[in-house]
């Protein structure tokens, strides 16, 4: 109390010194000074809390970028450090899509149409011949993820089925709306979501991704949050810093352990600021496979109200399954506290064709954000639950006959066969194991060809790199990031290239 008394009495005198050096600082001065300076003091201010505070790079990348930038636009530097930069580009467009000798591409409409024999016999002599690798027979290291020949032919069948079928007017399509729906909700039910789960599909991980943090920004937004800022461990999907870029929020990474490459959730803890609208969790992580964890960070994000995604792409077709049949690992779904959305992708380990992803939240109010709504087009009303407005509803039935067909017992078969496979391949080396590889010898004659490999590797291991394999050390190497962009939107320029 009597504290509470002596500030009472030290306060207003505090206060009357402010305002005399104030006073005295204005004194003599016209009205049009003091508003002015007063407007260049806010203006000079906000400009600082944008640039120390808000700016999506820190002080020190920028001034690295800077100095970067300068170096590169000296006279002679520059310019030789340009002609660099376009012989790896064009070495990127040369190594990256070669076609044989005599195979020119395609840029003109022909007069005629086709008929149906000239047009697959192009296809499969001009087109499907220019596939090299040997993908069916296990020697990819994922990107494929099918069920062999048999579940490819019938899903060629139920995609003609749906090939006309559009999401965009659901009204018109029931059947494919209907197969969406019942997706989702089995998804939410082996995630353990319970009734009050859903969510929806998406083109594949990426998407779920962006469709999360926009969900999550409306929430902020709501919550009188102007800066939101996205949590996330440094081994998390590219899909998250995407998302800050496309929809202007700030990406924060938090560091990893550097030995067990989980999130150190400790440094997440002490990063967490009024800005934050949401924490990331990877089960697994990409870049290193390890399934994070999610219940401690799923516990900040109960402590601090902050919802918590987990990004279970490359995981979720496969944990609970194993789970399910008897394997130990972790919980990565909904009967988690403070877990309330998930990302996985069908199209993985859950074998539907590619374009199958999911997004799953805790409750519909989660979900009600990543909804787009415009009520004053002037072609009428427009609605989109994710990015596309045209959804393929081939794409959907495919994914949902490939689930039924699959059924539990398959998934948990394929769950205990891939995660046995890589157990036994990784007594050696790490390598990402898909459905395919778990096939009669395939994992042996891996061993074999990666042992054959590194023989013929140690016999000059000082040797220097070509083609796209120089590209990627140089990448790694080359601090000015500004020219990794360049070599990366070159194979992007390349990609789209008709030029031989």
């Amino acid at each position: 109390m009597d504290v509470f008394v002596q500030l009472k009495e030290v306060v207003p005198q505090y206060l009357d010194g402010v305002r005399f050096i104030v006073n005295d600082q204005c004194s003599g001065r016209e009205a049009w000074e003091i508003i002015l300076a007063t407007a260049m003091i806010v203006v000079i201010l906000g400009w600082l809390r944008e640039e120390l505070f808000l700016h999506e790079l820190s002080i020190f990348e920028r001034t690295k970028l800077s100095l970067f930038r300068t170096i590169r636009n000296l006279p002679i530097i520059g310019r030789k450090i340009q002609e660099e930069l376009d012989k790896t580009k064009a070495s990127i467009a040369k190594d990256m899509f070669p076609l044989p000798p005599g195979v020119f591409y395609n840029t003109t409409l022909p007069d005629n149409g086709l008929s149906d024999d000239k047009l697959l016999t192009l296809i499969e002599e001009k087109y499907k011949s220019l596939e090299t690798i040997d993908w069916q027979g296990g020697r990819l290291s994922g990107a494929v993820y099918n069920c062999g020949k048999h579940h490819d032919e019938l899903m060629a069948k139920v995609y003609g089925m749906f090939v006309g079928d559009n999401l965009l007017h659901p009204d018109v399509f029931p059947g494919t709306r209907k197969m969406e729906a019942e997706v989702v909700a089995m998804c939410c039910d082996f995630f353990n979501g319970g009734s009050s789960a859903c969510g929806t599909m998406t083109s594949g991980g990426t998407e779920s991704i962006l469709m999360a943090c926009k969900a999550y920004r409306e929430r902020a937004y709501k919550l009188g949050i102007k800066n939101p800022e996205i949590l996330a461990p440094r081994s998390a999907h590219a899909g998250f810093p995407k998302a800050a870029k496309y929809f202007k929020m700030r990406y924060i990474e938090v560091p990893m352990d550097p030995e067990t490459k989980l999130v150190n959730v400790r440094a997440m803890r002490k990063k967490i600021s009024k800005n934050t609208c949401m924490l990331v969790v990877s089960a697994p992580s990409f870049p290193y496979g390890v399934v994070e964890q999610v219940e401690e960070i799923a516990e900040l994000g109960t402590r601090y109200n902050i919802p918590v995604h987990v990004d279970a792409c490359m995981g979720g077709f496969i944990i609970p399954f194993a789970k399910r049949a008897g394997l130990d690992l972790p919980r990565v779904d909904f009967s988690i506290d403070g877990v309330t959305s998930i990302s996985a992708d069908a199209h993985k380990y859950g074998l539907a064709p590619k374009g199958s992803s999911l997004v799953l939240y805790k409750n519909t109010e989660y979900r009600l954000g990543q909804f787009y709504v415009n009520t004053d087009w002037c072609g009428g009303i427009y609605a989109s639950p994710a990015v596309g407005g045209t959804r393929s509803g081939a794409i959907i039935a495919t994914c949902w006959a490939t689930m039924m067909s699959v059924g539990v017992d398959g998934y948990m078969e394929n769950a205990v066969k891939i995660i046995q496979t890589r157990a036994y391949i990784e007594e050696q080396v790490n390598f990402v194991v898909t459905k395919m590889h778990t096939g009669p010898g395939i994992a042996d004659a891996f061993l074999s060809s990666l042992k054959d490999c590194t023989s013929e590797i140690m016999k000059d291991p000082k040797a220097k790199a070509e083609g796209i394999a120089a590209v990627y050390g140089m990448a790694e190497s080359i601090p000015d990031r500004s020219m990794v962009e360049e070599f990366v939107q070159g194979y992007l320029e390349a990609y789209y290239s008709t030029k031989t």
